[in-house]
């Protein structure tokens, strides 16, 4: 059953719900036998037909009828439909485009974030400056009501591995956010840094990237990152970010 399960999972993304309906009304009419004649022409690239044939090689295989099977694509196909409009990941790359990747500035995307926070924003990073851009959004959020919090990497002089206070900073230009710093650090985590770079907004919208909260980051840098909306992925990044404050592994800066 497992392989059946695999052959439906696979033509399931490959092939578009119009086509599962097709495929499904005539395996309907056929049994495991007859099936490969009947389905002939009804998908027509390479992928897809390779995956239809394995699809009816594992079925003879099973005692599954032939509704069993129509019903079964159907709901794999409509279960995948319904996760993609669910959830989508963008691609984000700032610096040299190719034919394959269209460039989409970091700030653009750190901006969509910022700028789609209803109740809570949470950013990390290394560093922090030289970001008018992003500090001018974050104040808007925080007039409209939104709760911002910022984890930032401490300055050297508090323990921290960076030359100047970005915190400090930070506090100056954003001085209703709540800033947070990873003071006290576990044995196997000595001498650790807060290197992690993601921006979440209400639990529903991501962004995990490559660039530290600077000015030749957000346009200048080769930087790499993804920009997820909806899903699983934004809501255990925001839960797990908050319960590293209530767990106090980091705290107030």
């Amino acid at each position: 059953m497992d392989a059946l399960l695999g052959a439906i999972s696979a033509i399931a993304q490959l092939v578009s719900p119009d086509k599962i309906r097709a495929i499904a009304a005539r395996i309907r009419q056929v049994d495991p036998l007859t099936a490969q004649n009947a389905l002939v022409g009804v998908v027509s690239t390479p992928s897809a037909v390779g995956a239809l044939d394995q699809l009816v090689a594992t079925w003879r295989l099973t005692a599954v009828t032939s509704g069993e099977l129509a019903s079964m694509l159907l709901v794999a196909s409509h279960v995948l439909s319904r996760a993609v409009a669910q959830q989508s990941t963008e691609l984000v790359w700032t610096g040299p485009t190719t034919p394959f990747v269209a460039a989409r500035r970091t700030e653009q995307a750190l901006l969509q974030v910022i700028n789609a926070a209803e109740s809570r924003l949470f950013i990390t990073s290394f560093v922090a400056y030289d970001i008018s851009t992003i500090v001018k959004a974050m104040n808007s959020a925080i007039e409209r009501g939104v709760a911002v919090s910022m984890l930032l990497e401490l300055s050297q002089s508090h323990g921290g591995s960076i030359s100047f206070d970005a915190i400090g900073k930070m506090r100056s230009l954003l001085p209703d956010a709540s800033l947070f710093a990873w003071h006290e650090k576990a044995d196997p985590y000595k001498d650790g840094k807060v290197h992690a770079k993601v921006a979440v907004a209400d639990g529903r919208l991501c962004f995990i990237t490559s660039a530290n909260l600077t000015g030749h980051a957000m346009d200048k840098n080769m930087e790499a990152g993804v920009l997820i909306s909806g899903g699983e992925v934004p809501r255990m990044l925001d839960d797990h970010l908050r319960s590293m404050i209530d767990m106090r592994v980091i705290a107030p800066a």
